[in-house]
This record gives structure tokens, sequence and C-alpha cells, in this order.
């Protein structure tokens, strides 16, 4: 149990010298993309095979250790995970894919004991082998400052978290600085909320400091519900330690001395490696009351969302903690003058307090020094759709799509071009061709109607209906919709219809229009964040892909080939081997003809299940 601010730097010295032992690490990802690959037994059995050949090899870190080890580490998330299982070797830096449990003996006796590499285990581009984690493509144009020590440390223990400076920004904001100070320079290093609204982080904790109420509270909203989103739930799982200590660095900075962690509960491994972090500092002596003789008391509690979309919004995130439902509320007053429990609150999202620690250590000026001016650092994507490399990147507010896209995402996974990007998830627009080279950070994307949001970048290729697209969230946001207020309830309703209608081929000429117009009344009245952004996509999709929706209403046509009440299928009698195979495979006996003459089809009992298009040998079966 640390006693005083000399026994945390005593243990942090003692235990960066233990790291110092382990002449060589191996880190095999623990994030749930590679645990679902079966990470955990890989890991396992490299202790295994290690401890077979009779070398030392430390799980955990020891205080006084006196020989060398193989330090065999669960760390967080590497980001590649298009390529997991992944394995990491240093000092090297050798990063190994796609590994497997008949990979580890090779790896224990090729790379651990010849030090050579397994040649078929690294990443390849084109046949170009890339060794060294750095220096592949996917890595090589990041600049990684949240996620620095995601697939670097092992993400279970507080010990090591200390040995490489944790909590470091804890002691020297508890024993150096005054909170109006912390405030100061979070404010000065123009740090926006990472969780979508981009406000500034120093100008919301300015204000609840300000308030005369006595109790504080700091929130983290863990929640994260934007599909294919996953960039909160990575360091949740990965450095859990330097969340907390950015929410603790809050508590000293507002006066508060409580601590609430809003997590969804489809997120078990985030809550597991959240509820271990919080236990193992409690255990230290950096959680409780007077912490290290400095008179400041802080503990935290973490609260399981169910998966509501519109928990993400502070008000209904603050009053499903409460154990109300979770609804926005009319405002004012704001979170930060009535938040959780009617107490001002500071309720910033997981990426925000991560920044927290490196901002209080290196300062305003360093964090203002990567990005432009107006919206400094950098931000974490969660990286999907139709491109070759798929995962968790960071880089620099300020980076193009087309540097995303081509260079980090090495480009479209398919032989057909770029079509388009839906960034910030429901509540973001898509971005075209057109945007390949607009920078992203708050403003650029607000003059051109999207919005950064969580993070979540989906990307698209010439193959995808925008319409489609558009249906799809929608649906999403409907069902997300709280029901409290009308304009987001019945308007999103009645848009989800109008595209539904539009993609079953039942669409009227004036559809856009009330689209458009049903839009605009409820991005102006609707409560909250989620019915006020709902519209967004479709309204995107609109002004780039007005064509697409134009050919489902008037032709009746899908010109990417996506909406099946929109395809016809006939088959070209001149390539047509009258083989019967397409008559044989079709479920609802729509095709008739006779052997070794053309077959047809009865489009008025054709279901459009595709059957015929996939069973047909000749390249007969023709969608129009």
């Amino acid at each position: 149990m640390l006693k005083n601010r000399e026994d945390l730097i005593e243990l942090r010295q003692a235990y960066e010298a233990s790291i110092k032992l382990q002449t060589r690490k191996i880190l095999v990802c623990a994030g749930t993309g590679c645990v679902a690959g079966g990470s955990l037994d890989i890991h396992d059995e490299l202790i295994r095979l290690i401890e077979e050949k009779g070398i030392k090899c430390s799980v955990e870190l020891e205080k006084d250790p006196h020989d060398e080890t193989i330090g065999v580490k669960k760390s967080g998330c590497h980001g590649f995970c298009e390529m997991g299982p992944l394995v990491r070797i240093e000092p090297e830096g050798i990063l190994y894919t796609k590994v497997k449990l008949s990979d580890c003996r090779d790896i224990v006796n090729q790379t651990i004991v010849e030090g050579k590499v397994v040649d078929r285990l690294v990443y390849k581009v084109e046949g170009k082998p890339y060794i060294r984690q750095e220096d592949i493509p996917f890595y090589a144009k990041q600049h990684r400052v949240v996620l620095e020590h995601c697939g670097h440390i092992d993400a279970t223990s507080i010990l090591e978290y200390i040995a490489i400076g944790g909590y470091e920004a804890f002691e020297k904001a508890l024993f150096e600085m005054e909170p109006c100070d912390i405030v100061n320079e979070v404010e000065e290093s123009a740090l926006r909320g990472r969780g979508g609204g981009g406000f500034p982080t120093g100008r919301k904790w300015r204000q609840v400091l300000n308030q005369k109420e006595p109790v504080h509270y700091v929130v983290c909203n863990g929640d994260e519900g934007d599909p294919g989103a996953f960039m909160d739930r990575s360091i949740m799982e990965g450095d859990p330690h330097r969340m907390l200590e950015g929410m603790m660095i809050a508590g000293i900075a507002t006066g508060s001395h409580e601590g609430y962690i809003y997590v969804r509960a489809e997120y078990p491994m985030a809550v597991s490696r959240l509820e271990n972090a919080i236990k193992q500092a409690r255990e230290i002596g950096l959680l409780g009351k007077n912490i290290l003789d400095s008179g400041f008391d802080f503990d935290f509690h973490i609260n399981k969302g169910a998966g509501a979309f519109v928990c993400g919004e502070g008000s209904a995130l603050t009053a499903s903690i409460e154990g109300k439902r979770g609804m926005p509320r009319v405002k004012p007053p704001r979170t930060v003058e009535k938040g959780l429990f009617e107490k001002p609150t500071v309720l910033n999202n997981v990426e925000t307090y991560a920044n927290v620690p490196k901002i209080i250590i290196k300062g305003a000026k360093w964090y203002k020094s990567i990005g432009p001016e107006s919206s400094p650092g950098t931000k974490a994507f969660a990286l999907t759709g139709n491109i070759q490399n798929t995962g968790l990147i960071e880089v620099p507010m300020g980076t193009t799509l087309r540097e995303i896209i081509f260079d980090i995402g090495g480009g479209m996974k398919s032989d057909k071009p770029f079509k388009a990007v839906q960034i910030g998830g429901p509540s973001g627009g898509c971005l075209i061709t057109p945007n390949l080279d607009l920078p992203l950070d708050f403003d650029s994307l607000k003059k051109v109607g999207a919005m950064i949001g969580s993070g979540g970048l989906v990307v698209m290729d010439e193959s995808t209906c925008m319409v489609e697209v558009a249906r799809f969230f929608m649906n999403f946001t409907q069902n997300e919709s709280c029901g409290k207020c009308v304009p987001c309830r019945e308007g999103t309703k009645r848009m989800l219809e109008i595209l539904e209608r539009i993609v079953a081929g039942n669409g009227k000429e004036g559809d856009v229009e009330l689209l458009l117009d049903l839009a605009d009344t409820i991005s102006s009245t609707a409560l909250c964040g989620l019915g006020k952004t709902a519209a967004m996509p479709v309204v995107s999709t609109i002004k780039s892909f007005r064509d697409e929706y134009d050919a489902h209403i008037i032709d009746k046509k899908c010109p990417a080939g996506q909406c099946k009440k929109l395809i016809t299928y006939v088959i070209d009698p001149e390539l047509c081997k009258g083989c019967s195979k397409c008559a044989r495979n079709c479920p609802v006996e729509a095709i008739s003809g006779e052997i070794k003459s053309p077959f047809t089809i009865d489009t008025s009992k054709c279901i459009k299940c595709g059957a015929c298009l996939e069973n047909c040998n000749f390249g007969a079966v023709k969608e129009v």
C-alpha cells in the first residue's frame, strides 16, 4: 500500500528496473477481435513452450528481479484487426500476423531461441515483407498518442503501467498543481471532446469548477453506440489505467471525489479490464481516502448500460446511471450545472480522458504542435468497410481521407473504385471523391455537412447502394429513438417508411422533397443530439447521389444492383446451354424450358433470391 508520493516514486523506479531485465518481450494481442481468434490460447502455449525450453519466463513483473527473463504479456489491441491474431516481439519490433496455435513452436524455436524471423508470419504487400511493425504502411503514417501503449504493455497490470510512467501525471496534478492550473493547461491545449460534439474540454471543466455547489461528479461516457465503432472499447481493454488517470486528474481539477464510468454491457472484456484496473488501484493506494497522504479522496463506480444508443447523450446517460429510463431532458440547465444526481458534472468520453495525462506531463504547447490550431491533437478512428486494411488507427487531426483510405487502409478491397465513406455513424454524413483531400477535423467537416462523431469510418465502393445506406442508418436511428419528443419519434418513422418504399420499388415523385422537408423539421425541433442529427445520412446521400434516388423512384432501378425488389433476372438465350441447373435450384419454380434449349424466367413468380444467378455456370443469367 502506497502511503505517500515517495512510495509511488520508489515503486515506479523498482518496476522500471524490472522491465529492463526483460530482455525480450512477447506481446500477444488480447483485444476482443484477436481473443475471438484464439489469442489467449496462443499466449498460454507460448509460455508453455518457453518454459519447456528451460528459459525463464515472466508473466508478471517482479519487484526485485535478479535475472534476465522473457516477458510474455496480454496486450491491448494492436489495431491491425484484419491481420489478427497478432504477436509482437520486442526489442526487434517484429509483428507476426494471422498467428495460429500451431505457429507457436516455430516462434519460440526460430525467433526466441535462434533469433530468426518466421517468414510466413510476416506481413507482405505484393510479395514485399515488412518485418518491423513500424515499417508496415498501416502503421507508418499513424501518430499514436492515446493508443501508444495499446499493443506495447500488459493491459492487465497496474505495475507495468506505473513502470512506464503511469500515474505520473496524476502525481504531478496532485502535488504540484492547483485545480485552476490543471484547468488552464487543458484549456490552453485546446483539447476538444472526442465523443463527437467537439466541445472544448477545458471550458467544460472550468464551468464545473466554478459552480458553488460543494458536490461535483466526473462521468465517463464509454457507451460507444455507433455501428462499427470500437475506439473507446479498445482503450478500455488495452490501456484502462490511462483513462482512469485522466478521470482522476479531472476530479482534482473540478473538486470531484467520485467518478462514474458508463459502459455498455455488450463490452464484457472492457468491463472486466476496468474492474480489474480499479481493484488494483484501490489495493495499491491510488484510490480511496487521503490518496498518497494528499488529503484528496477519489473512487470509481462502473455502471453497465443496456445498449441504448440514446444513452450516449449526456442527460440520458446520467438519468440511466441514476436508475431512471435513459431519456434526454430539456436544456438548460446543462450537465455542468445540474448533471448526475442534480450536481455539477464533468462528462467526457473515454478518448478525451485518455488524452489528459500526456497533456499534463508534456504541456499544452506540445499538444498544440500536433494537428491544426483549432482542432489540435490526434483522433482514433475505426476503419471498416470495403477496404484492404480494416482496424483501429490514430492519426493527427487534419489528416486527409485520401491518406487514411489509400495509404493507411491500403485502398479498396475490390477492383471497384471508391464511392463514399460514412463518417460519424448514424449522426454523420457521406463524404465522396471530391472530399478525399478534405482534412479531417471538427471545423472542416462541419463546412461540408458532416461530423467526426465518435470516429467510425465505413468505406464503400461502387457496389454500394446509397439509398439503402440511408435506409439502414435511418432504421437504426428510428429503433434507437427514446420516443420522448414527437419530431424524432414520429419524424424518423415517416422518413424510414419513405425510404423503405423507395428501395422496394414503390417510390413516387416528391418523395425526395418530402424527405428533405422532414429532415429540416426534425433537425430543427428534436430534443437531443440523436434527433437533431438523425437525418444527416439521408440529407448527405441526397446531396451527393440524387441520381440514385431518381433511378429508384422514376426508373425503378437500383444502379448498384443491391435492392432486390428492383432487380429483374433474365436468361440470355445466346448463352444458355439448356442444362436446367437454374430451374432445378429455383425455390418457386419460376424457371421453365426444355433440356438443351434456352430456359426462361417468369418474372411474375420470381422472388429475386438470386439462386439462378449463383448456379449458372455459363453466365447466361443476368441482372437488369
